[in-house]
Formats: structure tokens, sequence, C-alpha cells
């Protein structure tokens, strides 16, 4: 109805509970324990209604409450106090040495900030959430960028035989946390991108989250055609030209965004390939502000620019097919003087094969100087997947490197929890979390004080889960079973094991019914009894992990086990947040090595919950046996259904074993005391290490810093030294394969000790490059059966000699510090102050 008039309706809040709404617009409030405490003190009842919504709350509470607590002192005294911690956080930062000099523009298609702000998925989008408060703590000058979806990722509703049914909530941004964005004259903002045919107009939105700013961008205004007005109105949802569409916004939208702003990033962070344009656009605008060639820019985008890929499997990572890309591209790679097909080679993984599709993560890649898987095996299995892009180098130099996720403690702690680490860490633990002799104080906490902090977590959790399992019967009109007023689900006192995952089918959701006799034996033991809580959804087009939901409910209905075996529906923050802080043991088991992190074990552990997980992602670089359980070894089998029987029986075993006997075990006060143990190794070890307070502080002493100063380097002098080293870098590529090893000498004869060294000499043509500009290195190892180079390292020949006609001798010396059967190898790359990897322009010779 284009003639709707418009108005908006807001609460009359007293003058003296005004503060109320600076406090609700701060998403500060979502880890401070005293600001959600003043919300709920409120109205408890309306702020579980509103989903923990304080704006919403505010809009929908009773006009005659407001006056009442307008007029209770201790009410007014402890908004006064709030008000004044918020006051104090923004305004007393403490800063990372150095961080105050870098800007930082951070990209991401998800945020996973608050239950009540439905802009997230899962794991990437609470990653990217986790990521920014902690920007936000550490007081980096760091801005985000995003998508507002109108009805953000799907809701979840199974029917009566369990099949996930799909639906969609509409997002009422007047109740929710974001402003619009206006310029200095009132006006809204707004960015403006070229699409076939049309233009495509995006408000702005803001989202304060402490001391940071995410600016989101929406498409859903009347100056839009109607299908444009739909890009933003779904998180992954649509075809491939509305992903393409949406990725633009993100990236070529995000990076306008910030111009319009005046925020010039030193250093752009793309979390996942999907905002890889802005490294392009980023370019277009160097190009135009600067009067830089194409070359030039996208020189210096790529030094300042940072990629963090989270996916372990080839087909999750976006593509396009060419033809799509150029519908879109073609005009805009024409303004900067680039031809289509060169665009297109950024995101093919060989450019020689034009049949290619464009990869977001290839182009990424290609695009910035500093990449990074988000564990260790993550790391290892990126550059598995990505080698081709270098072509003939050895796997281990590929440079991508691993900086572990991590958790934002203060948002998945307890209150209780919050409370126990105030009164034995101090109250400043929280700036203190990634220094490990901080942790270890819990040690001190008497077993008791902690098992009745999480004695109470379960019984809160088996609370909520009665409130939502008796909504989710309502809703299927099965009244007959929750009107018995003797039936209850769940004991709070009995062992608890929580699963909450994307139900893909590498994930396993089912895997512990793979035995169903064993596992319905260990569910029913009268003495020893245990409990299940799961908790997922699957994606709305992947009919394989519906059907893995599908399984466990008819499993559990089957069985007549609706009262210890319970999936949860709808899973979101708020119930993460009440399993990782309410269940005895966390299950994961995916198919290694295809989980890439996963941090909901991590947020399971800092609330002393004990890990119960295949060694993969986070966990194989974390596990131990004084903090959890591993399901197998490592070992990874060909065969699908025989890897499932292994790690199956291997919970089982644990389960019966360990796990079951060691919560059971008393001590006189009833009190389990290794599982206590246990617990306080967990938090220790775990929320040392795998917080994002430290994650944030290697991304900055790794990443931030190195590309902040690249790009200031870069700058200065009107840019002469990034034209220089543009140039020489046409230079080399043009030279390069002139080349020539003609000969490699070292005494082959001899058997050598340990601990002698020998000399080796190459002779090499160089033609037109001169010697300082290659890197000469001998790469050397034990040779393996494969007759391949193992447990390598490299020594640089830096002894040069003129031979004439442009010809030098390379000379260095190894030393034999390891025995057995080693070989080496001959490798020649370019050397510049300003290559920051051997392999950062592809160039290499091998003898």
């Amino acid at each position: 109805m284009d003639d709707l008039k418009k108005f908006k309706v807001i609460s009359d809040v007293p003058e003296k509970l005004k503060d109320l709404y600076e406090i609700a617009n701060n998403l500060w409030l979502t880890w401070n324990p005293d600001a959600i405490k003043l919300f709920i003190r409120m109205d408890p009842d309306l702020w579980k209604k509103t989903n923990q919504n304080p704006i919403r709350m505010l809009n929908e509470v009773n006009q005659n409450r407001l006056k009442r607590l307008a007029n209770e002192k201790g009410f007014i005294l402890e908004l006064k106090r709030v008000k004044k911690r918020l006051e104090d956080y923004i305004n007393n930062v403490i800063y990372i040495d150095g961080s105050k000099e870098y800007c930082i523009g951070y990209f991401s298609l998800e945020y996973g900030l608050t239950e009540s702000l439905s802009i997230y998925s899962g794991g990437l989008g609470v990653l990217s959430g986790d990521h920014i408060k902690s920007s936000s703590d550490l007081g980096l000058n760091l801005n985000g960028v995003g998508l507002l979806y109108q009805m953000g990722y799907f809701q979840q509703h199974l029917n009566h035989d369990g099949w996930q049914l799909d639906f969609y909530k509409q997002n009422d941004f007047f109740d929710m946390r974001v402003k619009e964005v206006k310029d200095h004259n009132g006006s809204l903002i707004e960015v403006v991108l070229k699409f076939p045919g049309r233009k495509v107009y995006l408000k702005v939105w803001k989202l304060i989250v402490g001391r940071v700013n995410i600016y989101l961008l929406d498409s859903n205004i009347e100056k839009n055609m109607e299908k444009d007005r739909k890009l933003t109105s779904q998180l992954y949802g649509g075809d491939k030209e509305l992903r393409l569409q949406q990725e633009m916004i993100l990236g070529l939208g995000g990076v306008r965004l910030f111009e319009k702003l005046g925020i010039s990033p030193d250093v752009i962070h793309l979390n996942e390939g999907h905002s890889c344009f802005a490294t392009f656009e980023r370019a277009r605008i160097f190009m135009e502000k600067y009067s830089l060639n194409f070359d030039e820019s996208i020189e210096i985008s790529k030094k300042s620019s940072v990629f963090t890929t989270h996916t372990s499997v080839p087909a999750g990572n976006d593509e396009f097919e060419s033809g799509l890309v150029k519908k879109y591209f073609e005009e805009y790679t024409k303004k900067m003087g680039v031809s289509i097909e060169r665009f297109l080679d950024f995101g093919r993984i060989n450019p020689e094969n034009k049949a290619d599709h464009f990869s977001m993560t290839v182009a990424a890649i290609r695009n910035t100087s500093y990449v990074n898987g988000v564990s260790k095996l993550h790391s290892k299995v990126s550059k598995n997947i990505w080698k081709n892009i270098w072509g003939e180098i050895p796997e281990e130099h590929i440079p991508i490197i691993a900086i572990t996720n991590g958790v934002h403690i203060p948002s998945w702690i307890s209150f209780e929890m919050m409370e126990l680490f105030n009164k034995y860490l101090g109250e400043n633990w929280e700036q203190e979390q990634d220094l490990e002799e901080a942790w270890q104080r819990i040690r001190n906490v008497p077993d008791i004080e902690l098992w009745n902090v999480h004695k109470l977590r379960r019984k809160r959790l088996v609370n909520f889960v009665r409130r939502r399992f008796k909504k989710q019967f309502a809703e299927k009109n099965s009244l007959s079973l929750i009107n018995d007023k003797g039936f209850e689900v769940l004991n709070p006192d009995i062992l608890t094991i929580g699963f909450a995952r994307r139900f893909a089918t590498y994930k396993r959701g089912d895997l512990i019914l793979r035995d169903p006799k064993r596992l319905l034996k260990i569910l029913n033991n009268a003495d020893r009894p245990i409990q299940i809580v799961f908790a997922g959804k699957a994606h709305p087009k992947d009919n394989e992990g519906k059907e893995i939901i599908r399984n466990i409910i008819h499993f559990i209905n089957s069985n007549n086990l609706i009262s210890k075996f319970i999936f949860i529906e709808n899973y979101n923050i708020n119930v993460a947040r009440y399993m990782v802080q309410g269940v005895d043991v966390w299950l994961n088991n995916p198919l290694r090595p295809h989980e890439a992190c996963g941090t909901s074990g991590m947020k399971a552990g800092i609330n002393g919950v004990l890990n119960l997980s295949i060694l993969d992602g986070w966990w194989d670089e974390a596990y131990m046996n004084a903090i959890g359980w591993p399901i197998g070894n490592g070992e990874i089998y060909e065969i699908r259904k025989y890897q499932d029987d292994v790690d199956s029986k291997s919970i089982y075993s644990y389960l019966e074993n360990d796990i079951i006997p060691r919560f059971y075990e008393r001590d006189s006060d009833g009190l389990p005391i290794e599982w206590i143990k246990m617990m306080k190794e967990s938090i220790v070890s775990i929320a040392s290490y795998y917080n994002t307070n430290r994650m944030l502080k290697d991304y900055f002493n790794l990443f931030y810093e190195k590309a902040g100063k690249n790009f200031k380097n870069f700058k200065q002098d009107n840019f002469i030294h990034l034209k220089k080293f543009v140039k020489w870098k046409k230079s080399i590529k043009d030279n390069f394969n002139s080349i020539n090893i003609e000969r490699i000498n070292f005494d082959d004869k001899k058997i050598y000790r340990i601990n002698n060294k020998f000399k080796v000499e190459v002779d090499i043509f160089l033609g037109n490059i001169e010697p300082d500009y290659v890197n000469v290195d001998v790469y050397y190892g034990n040779v393996s059966g494969k007759n391949e180079i193992e447990g390598s390292k490299i020594i640089s020949l830096n002894d040069v000699k003129q031979l004439g006609n442009n010809r030098y001798k390379f000379s260095g010396y190894i030393l034999c510090n390891k025995t057995g059967n080693l070989g080496f190898r001959i490798r020649v790359t370019p050397s510049h102050p300003f290559i920051l990897d051997p392999y950062e322009m592809n160039l290499k010779i091998w003898k």
C-alpha cells in the first residue's frame, strides 16, 4: 500500500528512567549481569516474553509499572550505578599496545550478538559477535559492517513426525537496537550500488556494541524495485544470484559505506570469503582518491587486508559461474580499466582454465596478505584444500597460518559463575583472562562452592527445558501428556549430556543412536541414570540433515524416552547459553577433519562442563585427559560406516567405563571429587587460552599491526614506495622465467656425522635480475618412502659471488643436526623488503 501513512508511538518513560534507553541501546548490556538484572527486575515475565530484548521491553512495559519504578529509590540507585559502569567502560579504555594507530574495518555476513537480534545463523555469526565484543573490551579502533535482514535466519518447528518445518519471522527494527544513520544535516545516509540496468539503494543502520559500532545495510526501502527490496530479507536464502547480490552489498556496499561515513580503514578483515569484493572496491576507491593505477591500488589493498577462512569442506565455499559474474561486474571492471577476464582470474584456482568458476575464497586469498584458519588442524586442512593456488610448493609452506578461535567469556558464563570468578579471581579477572597464571586461582575454589553453582545451573537448564517442552507440545496439540500433573521431563540431579549443532551430515547428529540397544541400556540404568538434551537446525535445503533430526525424534518416541531424551526446537543463543552452562558433558562428534573449530565446547568448558569430542577443530589441540575425553585417536577411515561404528563404540565405552562411574562416585559429603577436579582443570585450561581476548591479541600482533604498517608505509611520500614496488614486481614477472639453475655442487660421496656441516654451491644464470632480488634457499630434511622431504628446514645461501655474464654462485652450509637418509632441493624465489612471503608472487624455481 504505497499510500500508507506511517507514524510511531513510543512508551512514555519517566524522566528519572531515561538512562534505561542508553543502557538498552548498547549491546554492552548483553555481557554485563548487573545491567541484565536491572531489566529482569522491571518485569521478569516480560523479559522472557520479549526474548530478552530491552528495547521491546521498554516499549511494552506497563506504564503504571514505570511510574512505580521511578519512585523506587533502590531501583533508581541501581540504575545510576549501572549507567556509571557503562560510562566508565566507554571512557576508561585499556588498549593493546599500538592499537590506537590503526583503524580496522571488519566484514561479516552475520553477527550473533544476542538472541533478540536475528542477524545470525550459527557458529560463524556468533564468532563474529564475540570478535566485536572483545574488540570493544580491548579498545581496538574497529568498525563492523554487515546486512540487516528483514527476516534473518529461519525459525524451526518440528511436526508430529519429527520433520523440520522452516518459517520466517519479520524483524521489527523499531523494537531492535538499531538506529538509522544520518549525516550532519540530519538526512538519512544511503549507499548506492549499480546492478545490471538499475541502481540499488541501501539504507544504513547502526548497532552500538560497547565501544564498537557495527553498520548494517538494508535494501528494503521504497526507492528500490520490489525484487531489490528483498535482497536483504533472508540470511542464506535464495539462489546463487541472490547470494552474489548480497555479497556485493556486503563487499562493495560496505567499503562505500565507510567512505560515506568518513571512516578510512588502514586494515580490512574479511570474515569468510563472502566479502572478498571489498578488496576490489577498496582498490577502485584508491584509484579515484590517489590517482593510482589498478596494479598499485590492488597491491596496497592486498598488503593491508586480512582473510579468515572458516570452512573445512570445499563445497562450503561460495563460487559463481563466470557468466553470472560477468553480468554484474563487466561494466564495473571496465571503469577500472581492467578486463573482465583478468577480474575473473583472481577467483580461479587455475587462471589458465577459463572454465573455472569464480571462487570467493580463492579471490580472498589472492587479494589479502594475511590468511588464517581457525584452529591448528583447520589451518593444515585449508592448506590441503587450497594448495593448487600456489602450484608446486610443499604443503607446509602454504601461507595459511592458524589463529584458533576463542569465545567472549563474559557473554557465555552464568551469573553464578561470574560471581564465583569475581570472588576467587578478583574483580579485574576480565582484563587478565588470557593469562594462565590468573586462572590458576580456580584451583582454590572450594569444591562444594563450584559444585553447588553447577548443580544450580543444571536445575535452571531443566526448568528451562520443561518450559520449552510444554510450549512445543502445546503447539502440537499434544495436551494429554503435558496436562498429566505427575509427568515432568528431565531430572535436575542426574548426569546430563548436551549436543547442539547445525545438523549437517558431517556433524553426525545421530551417531549416539548407532547401537540402540547399548544406548537404551545406558539411558535406562536405574542406579546410575543419564539424560540427553539435543538442539540444532538443519539448513532449509538440507533434507539429509532434516532426516537426521527425524531419526532422533523417532528414536525418542518409539522407545518412550520423552522424559529423558529431549530435542529443543528452534536453537538460538539463549538455548545455547542454558545448555553450555547447565549440562555435565558436551558431546561433539563430527567427521574429522571437517570441523573447522567449533566453539560451543569452549563455552561449555569455561562453565566447568567436560567435553567428550572427536579430536577435530579446537579439541584436537586442547584435549588432555585431565579436562575431558577424546572420541577415537584422530584416525580417519575411508569407509564411512566403519568410521561411524568405531566412533560410536568409543562414545558408549567412555560413558559406561569412565564418565558415568566418575560422575556418581561421591565422597562422604556427596561430592564427586574426581569430577570436580576435572571441572577445575577444564576452566583453567580452556578459559586461559580459548578466549577472544587472546584471539584478538593474536590477530593484532600477527596481522592487524603488520597490515596497518604496510598501509602507512605505502602511503608515505605520495605512494612512491608503492609505485616503485609495483614496477619492480612487473620487471620480476617479465624476467623470472629466464633464471636457470646451471649447477649444484656438494660432496655427495661422503657420509656425514651428526653436527657436521657441509658446503652447498649453486651456479645460477639470473639474466636481467639483480642477485639482491632473489632468494636462493636449500630446502632439506629426511627423505620419506615416497621420496618426499619430511621435517623440512630452509637454509638461505647468502654468500654470493659474481661469475660474469649474469651468472652468480650462491653458497652456504647445511648443518647435519639429524640422522638418517636426508635430501635437499634448491628453491629460487623473488626477494624484496615488501615481499611478505616467498610465494607471494607465485614465482618459484625448484631443482
